[in-house]
């Protein structure tokens, strides 16, 4: 006769993952960077959020209400669609559910591909060829970049560098650790609602409210973890001791207009010694942010490849921490 362990005795199944499942995913997305060939998921949440938006338009009158009910609905159905999946290749075997892991886990990173795109603007800048390095820089960016020069796609690439390092890598990373997979799938939803329709616009400034707001608070933890580990990354690297970094992290990191994103950019602009920020054109407004690292220079293009160097280095040093606490509890 089998006997059930009490609930006290099991393993907590929101949180469910190994080292090995969060190592593996790093290394596919090291290997294989965002290959073309793949199906992302990415690619089905937006369509979804464009396939659901007009409806929740329409169910509810009030664009805050419809707005959050939207968000709440699409956030859970990718939580829950992944959670299955992944009990049902448990079921199977499972070596099988491990490897679905890995592989729902390592979409949910973009590290290397983060890295190729920006190179490819640094690239186009070596070989002095404006236009495309402004055509490289918009693809990673969303402010304009019909107009920048080369301190303007320099600054723009290095501060996507940095936000991204958070976007695309530790808050995965934070929420798989915490919640396991689902979870992390699910902030890529979160993400990608806030990328779509968290605009302050007259078309979302009120419907897109509760998705800006989640992606907020989801990722004001790693925001400020990221602090550590880029200083951390920026002593390993010699490019300055930790302690200038920790401190223009966190002591410009409030600077920004995100309550986030401003965080590792002033990171990166206290690692790398560069003046980051300052006023941008989005969707033809001029947007007056404040300067991060004012007294340091502008960079210059060759930041950009160190700006590359420091966000992977403080990736591995995520992994690395990531898989010991996994590994340990």
């Amino acid at each position: 006769m089998t006997i059930s362990r009490p609930w006290s005795e099991r393993p907590w199944p929101m949180g469910d993952i190994h080292w090995y499942v969060v190592l593996g995913a790093f290394v596919l997305d090291y290997i294989l960077g965002d290959p073309g060939f793949l199906p992302h998921p990415v690619v089905y949440m937006g369509k979804a959020i464009v396939f659901f938006e007009s409806r929740f338009r329409n169910w509810f009158k009030n664009l805050l209400v419809s707005g959050a009910f939207f968000a709440a609905f699409l956030i859970f159905s990718t939580w829950a669609l992944a959670f299955c999946a992944i009990a049902l290749s448990m079921a199977i075997h499972p070596g099988f559910g491990y490897l679905v892991q890995g592989v729902v886990l390592f979409f949910c990173f973009s590290s290397r591909s983060l890295e190729k795109a920006a190179l490819k603007v640094f690239q186009a800048l070596e070989a002095h060829d404006m236009e495309a390095a402004r055509q490289a820089v918009s693809m990673i960016v969303g402010r304009q970049t019909q107009t920048l020069d080369e301190k303007g796609v320099t600054r723009a690439a290095v501060e996507t560098v940095a936000e991204n390092f958070v976007d695309g890598f530790l808050s995965p990373l934070f929420f798989a650790v915490i919640g396991g997979v689902p979870l992390a799938l699910a902030y890529k939803m979160v993400n990608t609602l806030d990328s779509m329709v968290g605009y302050q616009n007259e078309a979302y400034n009120l419907f897109g409210r509760a998705s800006a707001r989640i992606d907020d608070a989801a990722n004001f933890i790693p925001a400020r973890i990221a602090v550590l580990v880029i200083s951390l990354g920026a002593f390993l690297l010699s490019f300055k001791t930790g302690a200038q970094t920790l401190k223009t992290g966190f002591s410009q990191g409030s600077r920004h207009k995100s309550p986030n994103s401003g965080y590792p950019e002033a990171a990166f602009s206290g690692a790398l010694e560069v003046r980051l920020g300052g006023p941008n054109v989005y969707h033809g407004v001029l947007v007056e942010k404040p300067f991060i690292g004012s007294r340091f220079p502008d960079p210059g293009k060759e930041k950009i490849r160190q700006a590359c160097w420091l966000m992977m280095t403080a990736s591995w040093i995520a992994l690395f921490i990531s898989c010991f606490i996994v590994f340990i509890f």
